[in-house]
């Protein structure tokens, strides 16, 4: 990521490839928005991305791997003690001297405890042998907004951990304006993406749950959704094969719709976040993006007046393709919630 002049900053798409609350689920109409967002997420502990080796004066071991620590477990406390950041973590293993530490892990939905005794590496440095996030950031795209209560819905998918695939538990998390600054096109076997510019200086919503099939939390002003009409969401059985619009902002601040078609709408509503196929075929849209890029996910979709579901994935082998999230399952998982914020 680079620095911008006036606390802003450049920002990569968070992923979208296939290889609120509960007062949003309650009203009958919603406000489509379609405009790029920041997006950042504090993990409630630290999630174990992967289990690695550690290169010792003896060989190579895998502490964590000998004590049971699994990727996508969530650390909670060293020897009691709460932990929730990268540096907290390392200052834990940094102190112990090679005594061995108790671990108090999340993992799925319960919680276990694990001893793990951290090794030298050949610089001297107590490890574990893990690969560790507390948090991640990215661009996305905000799906609608209850213009009563600022109540939103984004994504359409879950913020993942990258390499074990598991959501992210949400301590805490906030969005930030932002502005799409650059396109990389995409093509068959190499998914683009969005690169968003966004103002660092102030928070403009919250990030209150993350789930399978979006993220969700509350606007604190009106700017994205001020002035614009409000939709009925189309039930499953409105929704039809056929020509419908993508709203999506893949230049600068500006939402466009962009022609599309529901190519498959799948049985029962399809799995989590991909409820329908999609094909794009708006000649502009195309040759801007070449297709759906990474930092779209969320784009509403729009067939005969009615709110259908948002922009979730996007075909790795042919860019103009892609899955969608239908509206009401997000609002579903809006009420039923998932990862939520302290």
């Amino acid at each position: 990521m680079k620095a911008k002049n006036g606390g802003r900053r450049l920002l990569t798409a968070l992923c979208c490839i296939c290889v609120l609350t509960g007062a949003a689920a309650a009203v009958g109409k919603l406000v489509p928005v379609g405009r790029a967002v920041g997006i950042k997420l504090h993990a409630d502990g630290v999630m174990v991305a992967s289990v690695e080796t550690v290169q010792t004066a003896v060989g190579q071991v895998s502490p964590a791997e000998q004590a049971g620590v699994r990727p996508g477990d969530v650390i909670l406390a060293v020897d009691g003690d709460p932990v929730d950041t990268n540096d907290g973590l390392q200052e834990k293993v940094a102190a112990s001297g090679g005594r061995a530490l108790t671990l108090r892990v999340r993992r799925d939905d319960g919680e276990t405890t694990l001893t793990v005794t951290p090794v030298q590496d050949k610089g001297g440095a107590y490890r574990l042998g893990v690969m560790i996030r507390d948090g991640m950031a990215g661009i996305g795209t905000i799906t609608y907004v209850d213009p009563e209560t600022g109540a939103y819905g984004s994504l359409g998918h879950g913020i993942c951990d990258g390499d074990s695939g598991a959501l992210v538990p949400l301590q805490e998390g906030s969005l930030m304006e932002a502005a799409v600054a650059g396109v990389t096109r995409g093509q068959s076997g190499a998914p683009g993406a969005l690169q968003g510019e966004f103002n660092l200086q102030e928070d403009m919503g919250t990030v209150e749950r993350n789930t399978a099939c979006g993220i969700f939390g509350r606007l604190f002003d009106d700017r994205y959704y001020r002035g614009a009409s409000a939709l009925p969401v189309a039930s499953t059985d409105e929704i039809k094969p056929g020509p419908c619009e993508i709203w999506a902002n893949v230049e600068g601040e500006t939402v466009r719709h962009y022609a599309a078609e529901i190519s498959k709408v799948f049985p029962a509503g399809g799995e989590y976040d991909r409820c329908l196929l999609i094909h794009v075929t708006d000649p502009s849209l195309l040759a801007r993006t070449g297709g759906i890029v990474q930092g779209m996910s969320g784009s509403p979709i729009v067939q005969d007046g009615r709110l259908v579901g948002a922009v979730t994935h996007v075909l790795v082998g042919d860019p103009t393709r892609g899955y969608a999230v239908q509206l009401s399952r997000m609002l579903e998982a809006a009420k039923e919630g998932g990862q939520r914020a302290a």
